[in-house]
C-alpha cells in the first residue's frame, strides 16, 4: 500500500450549502465540504473566516443547510470559490430562487431538494480564522417530488453530490446497494 501521511480524506464528504441573511436582509450562500452529523438532533461545520460567519452574528446563528445535486453543482461550487465581499452579484449570478424559510431567520433555496433548518449551539475552538459549528437541527425540509412511497426523502431521486477530497472532484451519488443494519444480518446465520 502507498503512504500518503496525514490527510482530511474523509470519503465522501457531503457538498453543503449554507445560507444566511446578510446586515440588509439579502440572501447569502456559501459551500462548506467539512461538515457531519454530531449527534442525534445536531450538525457541525468547520467554519472558516467568512461573510457567512458574518452573517451568523447577526441573525442569532441561525442558518439553512442545504445539499448540492448535479443540477445545482456548478452555481454550488461558485458560492464556494466567490465571496459575497467581493461580489455584491454572487446570488443572482447562481440563478436561485430564495424565500426565507419557515422557522428560522435564513434563506430557503428552492433548487435544493432538501434542506435543514438549523440553529448555532455552540462554537469550539472560535479564533480570527473560524470555529467549529455545533448547530441544532430544527427542521428538515423536502421537496414533495422527492419524497418515496412511504412520505420520507428518497435521496436516490436527489441526485446529491459529494466532494472527493483526494482529487478534488464532485461525485454523484448512485444507486442504493444494501439496507442498513440488516444486510449484514445474512452473516448472523
Amino acid at each position: 500500500m502507498k503512504s500518503f501521511g496525514s490527510k482530511p480524506w474523509m470519503l465522501p464528504q457531503p457538498v453543503l450549502i449554507i445560507g444566511t441573511y446578510n446586515e440588509n436582509g439579502v440572501a447569502n450562500a456559501m459551500n462548506a465540504a467539512w461538515g457531519g452529523t454530531w449527534d442525534m438532533h445536531e450538525i457541525i461545520i468547520s467554519m472558516g473566516s467568512h461573510a457567512t460567519t458574518e452573517n451568523l452574528k447577526l441573525n442569532n446563528g441561525e442558518f439553512t443547510v442545504a445539499f448540492a445535486t448535479a443540477e445545482t453543482m456548478l452555481a454550488s461550487d461558485f458560492v464556494g470559490i466567490v465571496s459575497a465581499k467581493n461580489d455584491p452579484e454572487k446570488m443572482a449570478k447562481t440563478g436561485w430562487t430564495t424565500e426565507k424559510a419557515p422557522n428560522v431567520n435564513a434563506p430557503l433555496f428552492k433548487n435544493f431538494p432538501m434542506t435543514m433548518e438549523c440553529r448555532i449551539k455552540q462554537k469550539i475552538d472560535e479564533s480570527e480564522t473560524g470555529y467549529y459549528l455545533v448547530a441544532e437541527v430544527v427542521n428538515v425540509l423536502c421537496d414533495e417530488q422527492y419524497l418515496n412511497e412511504q412520505g420520507n426523502p428518497d435521496v436516490e431521486k436527489m441526485n446529491i453530490i459529494a466532494y472527493e477530497p483526494v482529487n478534488h472532484k464532485y461525485i454523484q451519488m448512485g444507486k442504493i446497494v444494501g439496507d442498513a443494519f440488516s444486510c449484514g444480518k445474512e452473516l448472523m446465520k
